[in-house]
């Protein structure tokens, strides 16, 4: 009977001894971003709790999702993958046919909710690739190469056709992060980058006519400043307002008179500018610096050629979300719809970020070393 009893009180220490599942210092950064966004959110939407109340359901269901695939070993969810990118893949044809929008077609109506397909690619598109080569001699070859790209320009030109130009640059992104992490050889990055520089002049004339205006309007805003110059102006102007200090929480105007446009999703961050000025705009960047380096840090920790591709791809995915859309906010970079992860409001979108961070947790959780 002793010895039963101290079987289980040193089983019952080792399960609470033992490393957690979770990264807590990375889940300790993504509530306080959450919380950052929550409050952002209120202010820009003047105090509007449903909006508060609505992001705040989908954080707690993305904090669900994370603790859900945590439990789940990276060779099960490499086993999913090609399942989940024939999936993903085949709702956007289905939005093609039955989808719904404002301007475009990039939405499933559910009746109960409504879901963004495209949203999915940004997490099975690294996984499709990162599964592709995880059996395969890396660096990979010509034709390896040849066949993620085909991999990539499926869904990609899918998403593009509806048009969604800015997501569907995102979903090659997270592709091309896991294809370059594989470790080719810099000459052929060299030769691809040149590539799609070369082909940027073709596609120039695929591109919708408001596309090419986002072009422009980057180059000189001034020209239509009541028309397509608008968002990138007022937005400046709420960055710069903000000074140092920021006019504090709740006290920004370009929002609150209404001259600032989608002011709590694209440009929620240009709210954050305005309120807390550069010492928060510096602070916030500091925390999504932190969140980007210990998702390389697991990549680096990672037990296998899948989960090392996969960690690094969903990090620089995160980055390029961040930089996008302050490059956007600031004037600097077209305006393409790209939102602030986990700051801008939108269901699809942070649900998904949430569930690559689940991914993350899962890879942590069977990392190489264990302490």
């Amino acid at each position: 009977m002793i010895d039963t009893f101290a079987i289980r009180m040193q089983r019952f220490a080792r399960r609470v001894l033992r490393r957690p599942r979770v990264d807590l210092p990375l889940i300790g950064a993504l509530i306080v971003l959450g919380g950052v966004g929550l409050a952002t959110l209120y202010s820009a939407g003047g105090g509007n709790m449903s909006l508060v109340i609505g992001q705040a359901a989908r954080f707690v269901l993305g904090g669900v999702l994370i603790l859900v695939i945590s439990r789940i070993p990276p060779p099960v969810l490499r086993s999913w993958t090609p399942w989940l990118y024939v999936g993903s893949t085949c709702l956007l044809m289905v939005v093609a046919v039955l989808g719904e929008g404002r301007g475009a077609y990039r939405w499933l109506d559910l009746g109960v909710m409504r879901f963004q397909p495209s949203e999915l690619l940004k997490l099975t598109m690294p996984m499709m690739v990162a599964w592709y080569l995880h059996p395969r001699q890396l660096p990979p070859s010509w034709k390896d190469i040849v066949v993620v790209g085909m991999l990539i320009a499926v869904p990609a030109g899918l998403i593009a056709e509806q048009p969604d130009l800015g997501t569907a640059l995102l979903v090659v992104a997270a592709g091309a992060f896991a294809l370059f992490l594989s470790g080719m050889a810099w000459w052929r990055i060299g030769v691809l980058v040149g590539a799609v520089g070369a082909a940027i002049p073709v596609a120039w004339h695929f591109l919708h006519e408001y596309q090419r205006n986002r072009v422009r309007t980057l180059l000189d805003p001034e020209s239509d400043p009541l028309g397509n110059g608008w968002h990138i102006i007022q937005s400046q102007i709420a960055v710069g307002s903000g000074g140092v200090f920021g006019k504090g929480w709740q006290q920004g105007t370009q929002s609150r008179l209404e001259f600032l446009p989608e002011h709590t999703t694209d440009f929620i961050f240009a709210v954050f500018s305005e309120e807390f000025g550069l010492v928060g705009v510096i602070g916030i960047v500091l925390l999504y610096a932190f969140i980007i380096g210990r998702c390389l840090w697991i990549a680096m920790n990672a037990r296998d050629t899948y989960s090392r591709l996969l960690a690094g791809a969903i990090a620089m995915s995160f980055f390029v979300y961040v930089f996008v859309n302050g490059g956007m906010v600031a004037g600097m970079l077209p305006v393409v719809g790209v939102p602030m992860p986990l700051v801008s409001y939108g269901g699809t979108s942070a649900v998904s970020l949430l569930t690559g961070f689940g991914v993350l947790m899962s890879i942590h959780a069977n990392q190489k070393t264990h302490s």
